[in-house]
């Protein structure tokens, strides 16, 4: 899907969107439907460039359940569907959904790429393909994107540019470790190998997951234990539990928890690694005869440091305000997994799904609604009788998307006038007037899920957790009792 000549030329917007992957086309969708001019450019040939080269052995992390208790069309479907993008129209919805096979519940990457494809055709998202985004000026009423094409103005602009660039841990020896990015396509490669893997989050159990028909054996190792009981009901689990069960039953996969100090070629071109066990203390050898280092990406800001961006987690993440807006760059948002760099309260311990499609999906509609405002731009809030507010809450505690998915991160707010909507919790409780009353799904380190109310009173905000059920039905007598309190 090449460039259109026309489609979005160099020149003056009110904002620019940078990339067509899942992050990019959502918040250009929504901006598209809020009715706010912008650009959208690409330094891809088609939407979702980043599937065709990840995961490595070209199938998600997140599950998508074809056939659930409501219809593909409807809103509440999408609880079901983590890999979809949303829309406000039925016939855009659950586009990935629709290309699946049904062999598996995580789609392949062509099924997702192909989702991708549906909804930006089927929804008019115009993108300037093969446009690279090269150097950024700040200038007193925005900024100036230097791109292949030309230079574009804006007010704000939007990186949806994702997290990809490989990032090794400053471990003594690294260098000469292959990043998971470098891992060959082709995991019969691995047959008969010892592998260790460097790192046990969603990479390094990808990795194991898919090298398992065909290594002798695999090590995964870093120094902090995994959380299987949060993991039992995250959307990334289906790739961990596998090599979790082959360590538990002596398949040969082994998981552990240590520091990494060095590593080292051996004489046979394999690779000794030395660590300190963490949960287990004492010094570990291995040695394997191959390794990965699947430690991590960072975000691609390229000269936006330069202009002062602040960032977290090691410098490979922007920080982020509630509403994805740069902490230090006013006026430069993110979209997309890149939107993570919003902690939110993490409650627990537990983070919020922006770092997967099924999150940060909802912050795109969000930050379009943002920007919109900042652009001076009347919302158009939902109004709720106040009959209606209890039973409208009780519907959205059962099965609202935005706060099922981004549990503990979004909340479906009520404000005295009856108007309605979904809001980030931080920014909800930092700017809520006297009056105002929201409710969220969260969950708590021992993968508990049950519902919080807030109020915000007159000098306090008070805050209630709700019993658990065990089947997460929140519609029950006790729960309306709750909401009813609150009015």
């Amino acid at each position: 899907m090449a460039g259109v000549e026309g489609v979005h030329p160099p020149g003056e917007y009110p904002v620019v969107v940078v990339g067509s992957g899942p992050g990019g086309l959502q918040t250009a969708y929504a901006l598209s439907r809020l009715g706010v001019e912008h650009a959208v450019i690409s330094q891809d040939d088609s939407p979702g460039g980043m599937f065709r080269k990840w995961p490595i052995f070209q199938r998600l992390l997140s599950w998508t359940k074809p056939d659930a208790p409501y219809e593909r069309s409807s809103r509440e479907y999408e609880w079901y569907d983590h890999n979809s993008l949303i829309a406000d129209e039925p016939e855009l919805r659950a586009t990935v959904a629709a290309q699946m096979n049904r062999k598996y519940m995580v789609p392949s990457c062509a099924e997702m790429e192909q989702g991708l494809v549906a909804f930006a055709e089927g929804g008019g998202v115009q993108v300037r393909y093969g446009c690279t985004w090269e150097s950024t000026r700040q200038e007193d009423d925005g900024y100036v994107l230097v791109t292949s094409d030309g230079e574009y103005r804006c007010r704000a602009v939007v990186f949806a540019i994702g997290v990809t660039d490989p990032w090794k841990s400053p471990i003594p020896g690294i260098e000469d470790v292959p990043h998971y990015a470098d891992t060959p396509r082709e995991a019969r490669e691995f047959q008969g190998k010892s592998v260790l893997i460097i790192g046990k989050r969603n990479s390094g159990f990808e990795l194991a997951d898919g090298l398992e028909p065909w290594a002798r054996q695999i090590f995964l190792v870093s120094p902090r234990p995994v959380q299987t009981a949060v993991l039992a009901t995250a959307t990334v689990r289906v790739r961990y539990f596998e090599p979790l069960e082959d360590a538990s039953w002596g398949g040969g996969t082994f998981a552990l928890d240590a520091a990494v100090e060095r590593i080292e070629r051996t004489e046979s071109g394999g690779f000794r690694l030395q660590a300190a066990g963490t949960t287990r203390p004492g010094p570990i050898t291995l040695e394997a005869d191959a390794a990965i280092a699947a430690t991590g990406f960072r975000t691609p800001v390229r000269d936006l440091r330069d202009l002062g961006l602040g960032t977290v987690a090691d410098g490979r993440i922007p920080a982020l305000t509630p509403y994805w807006e740069s902490t230090t760059l006013k006026g430069v948002f993110f979209a997309g997994n890149t939107t993570q760099g919003a902690a939110g309260l993490r409650k627990n311990g537990v983070g919020s799904a922006s770092g997967t499609v099924s999150g940060f999906r909802y912050n795109g509609r969000l930050l379009a609604q943002e920007i919109a405002k900042r652009l001076g731009m009347k919302q158009k809030w939902q109004e709720l009788g106040r009959d209606e507010i209890v039973p409208f809450l009780l519907s959205e505690l059962r099965a609202g998307p935005e706060i099922w998915t981004q549990k503990g991160y979004l909340a479906r707010a009520v404000y005295p006038d009856g108007s309605t909507g979904i809001v980030p919790l931080a920014h909800f409780l930092d700017h809520c007037e006297e009056g105002s009353i929201a409710v969220t799904i969260e969950m708590n380190a021992r993968g508990d899920i049950y519902p919080v109310t807030y109020r915000r009173g007159r000098e306090e905000i008070e805050e209630r957790d709700l019993e658990p059920h065990h089947l997460n039905d929140f519609g029950g007598a006790e729960y309306q009792a709750a909401l009813e309190s609150l009015l």
